[in-house]
């Protein structure tokens, strides 16, 4: 995997580096009313996973509301933010903020999904940005590793690959 960094300095991550064409890893994630959620959930469904450090700063603020516009667009499309902000804070941001398109989940208890999609920032428990899409089949057909953690993502490639996987 490529060099990360967070506001320059390296960064050690956690767990398996996704790529296009393998098999999207299953994870375990909480919803915003506590409940599990895996890759099953949207079984069938094209999926668009943005994931953010932390809801609550603006790069990640922005990047949510960015995909939950866009999902307006995309039809049957699950749009899913994952981060490790407690579900309670997540469902009081996309209450504050309207949004209504995009799915907020939880990697807050066991970083499930972290280590499934490689995106575990070992020295602060968080993370890393990244962007993925996966077919209808459970296929990976576009990954992200946003090499610069406080960068946004190239959301132009990310939107253009969720209508390919369609």
């Amino acid at each position: 995997m490529a060099s990360i960094t967070f506001l320059n300095d390296a960064i050690t991550l956690l767990g398996n580096e996704v790529k296009v064409g393998d098999a999207a890893p299953d994870f375990t994630v909480l919803d915003n009313a506590l409940s599990p959620v895996t890759l099953a959930n949207s079984k069938g469904k094209v999926r668009l996973i943005s994931v953010v450090p932390s809801i609550d700063t603006g790069v990640c603020d922005a990047q949510t509301r960015r995909f939950n516009e866009e999902a307006s667009n995309l039809g049957d499309v699950e749009v899913l933010t994952i981060s490790v902000d407690l579900p309670f804070a997540q469902k009081r941001w996309c209450g504050s903020n309207g949004l209504e398109n995009v799915k907020t989940l939880s990697d807050h208890r066991d970083l499930s999904f972290g280590e499934a999609y490689g995106v575990h920032i070992k020295e602060l428990r968080l993370l890393a940005r990244a962007v993925f899409v996966i077919d209808s089949k459970d296929k990976v057909t576009y990954v992200e590793y946003v090499n610069e953690v406080t960068n946004h993502p190239n959301y132009e490639a990310a939107i253009e690959a969720v209508k390919t996987a369609k």
